[in-house]
C-alpha cells in the first residue's frame, strides 16, 4: 500500500501473512472488531448493515456477517462464507440478501478491493437524501474529494444483483459512493480501510449536515484539496487511521476475536 504521509518516518505497514488460512484469519478478526465499532459509533439500525472481506483463497467468495445478529456480539467465528451464487458454504448463520445483491457486484466489479462495508448510519443516510456529493469543506473530507460517486436512484429494498451492478457503476473507481435516500457504501484494499473511510465519511457527512444548517461553508480550493486528499485518502492512510480503533475495541472486547 503506497501513500505514506510525506512528513510521517517510520510509519507502521500492513501485515505480511505466511498463509492464506493466517490471512483468512486476519481478515475475519478485523470484520469483527469493524462490527464491534460500527456498533459503537451507532451505524447499526435493526438487521441493516453489512461488511464483506473477500476469502484469500477463493476470491469470488466473501465473509460477511450472519443476517440478524447484532453487530455489537459478532464474533470472528460467526462469519459466513458466501459464494458467487449467494449459498453459504461455512457457517450456520443465513446471509442477508441484500448484503449479497451489492456486495458481491462491488467485489465482482472491482478485483482490488478486498471489503465493503455498507450500513444506514444517521448522517450518512440524512445526506444522502439530498442526493449530493460531499463538499471538500474540513479536511477530512478532503479524503473524498473526486474521490466518491453518486447513486443517483431509490427503488427500494437492493434484493437484485442488477441493481447491485447499478451501484458499483456508480462506485466506479472511487473508494466511496452515497446511495441515494439509503446511504453509504465505501470500500478498501483491506477490511480496517474500508472500515475507516465509512467512519469518516459519516463524520464528513455530519460535519456538512451541521455547517450548512449555520450558514454556507467555505470550500476548500481544488489544488489544495486534491494534495491533501493525497495526504489523508491514501490506501495506507485509511488503514493506519483504523489502527487506534482497532486497539481500543480489542481491549475493550477481546471476545470478537473469538
Amino acid at each position: 500500500m503506497a501513500g505514506a504521509p510525506a512528513n510521517v518516518r517510520n510509519i507502521p505497514r500492513p501485515p505480511v501473512f505466511a498463509s492464506a488460512a493466517e490471512e483468512r484469519l486476519h481478515r475475519k478478526r478485523m470484520l469483527a472488531a469493524a462490527f464491534r465499532l460500527f456498533s459503537r459509533y451507532g451505524f447499526d439500525e435493526g438487521v441493516a448493515g453489512h461488511i464483506t472481506a473477500r476469502d484469500p483463497e477463493q476470491p469470488d467468495h466473501f465473509w460477511v456477517n450472519p443476517f440478524g445478529m447484532h453487530f455489537s456480539q459478532i464474533r470472528a467465528s460467526d462469519l459466513i462464507l458466501v459464494n458467487h451464487r449467494g449459498e453459504v458454504v461455512e457457517g450456520n448463520y443465513p446471509v442477508n440478501g441484500a448484503a449479497f445483491a451489492i456486495h458481491s457486484q462491488v467485489h465482482a466489479a472491482r478485483p482490488d478491493v478486498i471489503a465493503a462495508a455498507h450500513a444506514h448510519s444517521m448522517y450518512g443516510k440524512s445526506w444522502a437524501s439530498l442526493g449530493r456529493l460531499l463538499d471538500p469543506i474540513t479536511q477530512d473530507a478532503c479524503a473524498f474529494y473526486q474521490d466518491h460517486g453518486l447513486f443517483a436512484e431509490f427503488t427500494g429494498v437492493v434484493y437484485e444483483t442488477s441493481e447491485g451492478e447499478r451501484i458499483a457503476q456508480a462506485l466506479g473507481q472511487y473508494k466511496a459512493a452515497i446511495l441515494r435516500n439509503h446511504g453509504l457504501i465505501t470500500v478498501g484494499h483491506c477490511v480496517e480501510e474500508a472500515a475507516w473511510w465509512f467512519i469518516t465519511m459519516d463524520r464528513s457527512c455530519h460535519a456538512q449536515l451541521l455547517a450548512e444548517a449555520a450558514g454556507v461553508p467555505l470550500k476548500i480550493d481544488h489544488a489544495t484539496a486534491a494534495a491533501t486528499r493525497e495526504q489523508v485518502g491514501t490506501h495506507l492512510a485509511g488503514w493506519f487511521q483504523f489502527q487506534p480503533l482497532l486497539a481500543r475495541i480489542i481491549q475493550d472486547e477481546p471476545n470478537l476475536l473469538e
